[in-house]
């Protein structure tokens, strides 16, 4: 039973995230906001609503390693498991924007979160807010930069056509959200406590599994579609920022409504070193064996790596 909360939890989280993007997005054009603005912040904010929502419920059910292990599991997810199947079905080819920008802010944005929790296995109210500035400076860094080097920006996630519609079209589709992004949390996290109590493994166990991989299947759901369309739908760029977004705007966020206190330290000891471990190995795959490219063969083993990640986390 506790599976079909979980599993209804993550089909309205899912929901909810398509429909949150879709309101925001059209409110945002019919207010002539410029698309580097929208796609920079309206829908990367968006994306990372199913994951806030979740860390926040469940910070305030007292489960903060689902709060924390949601965010560092989906992290390990972005890589080991959607880059490693992206990269299967095709070679992804990596931009220089990866190595000067992409990569080093994901690094610091990881090494600062392991620090923060080093030091008293928690995430209070300033650590909440250092993290939410960083991130918000990054996205005026990068805003500027677009505008400085690419004068006809344009998101494929932003469709012209959304500034069309009805101001009763945008009620409806944030009403939809709203609902489907709350009771999906509620259901996922009350799914997530109760199974890991049945099965008698830690919650830090499940959001690092179960919970995280839910939360990265619109990513996967999204390079799937594409890729049966002949598209890469996502790229390397797209799941770096998704990452950062995690430890910026969802653990900052949730940490400035209510301190984090980790009561697990398997999540110290060993889910943030595999998450440094995969940010660390996708740097060296895009450099080796050829620089800029990740080839087919990597991909095999960042899911074979992944797999193994999963195997340890519930052998433990």
């Amino acid at each position: 039973m506790n599976l079909i909360w979980m599993f209804f939890g993550l089909i309205l989280l899912v929901i909810g995230g398509r429909f949150i993007i879709r309101s925001s997005v059209s409110l945002s054009l019919k207010l002539n906001l410029s698309k580097i603005v929208i796609g920079m912040t309206v829908v990367a904010f968006a994306t990372s609503l199913p994951e806030l929502l979740v860390s926040v419920n469940a910070a305030f059910n007292d489960s903060p390693s689902i709060a924390i292990n949601n965010v560092i599991g989906s992290n390990i997810a972005n890589i080991g498991l959607v880059l490693g199947i992206i990269c299967i079905v095709g070679n992804m080819n990596v931009k220089k924007s990866f190595f000067r920008i992409d990569w080093p802010v994901m690094f610091f944005f990881s090494i600062l979160l392991y620090l923060i929790l080093v030091r008293d296995n928690s995430i209070d109210q300033i650590d909440g807010i250092l993290l939410f500035s960083l991130l918000i400076s990054f996205i005026v860094y990068l805003i500027i930069i677009i505008r400085k080097t690419a004068r006809n920006y344009h998101d494929k996630s932003i469709e012209n056509r959304l500034a069309n519609s009805t101001n009763f079209k945008i009620i409806i589709w944030f009403i939809i959200a709203s609902l489907s992004l709350y009771y999906g949390s509620e259901w996922l996290v009350y799914g997530a406590i109760n199974f890991a109590e049945e099965i008698g493994v830690s919650e830090a166990v499940i959001s690092v599994s179960l919970v995280a991989i839910g939360t990265s299947i619109p990513e996967l759901a999204t390079s799937i579609m594409a890729i049966a369309k002949g598209e890469k739908g996502i790229s390397l760029g797209n799941l770096i920022g998704s990452n950062i977004f995690n430890i910026g705007s969802v653990l900052g966020i949730t940490a400035m409504i209510k301190p984090i206190v980790m009561d697990d330290l398997d999540i110290l000891s060993r889910d943030i070193i595999w998450m440094l471990v995969f940010t660390v190995l996708v740097l060296l795959m895009a450099f080796f064996p050829k620089k800029g490219i990740i080839e087919r063969i990597e991909g095999f083993f960042l899911l074979l790596l992944y797999s193994i990640f999963i195997i340890l986390v519930f052998a433990q």
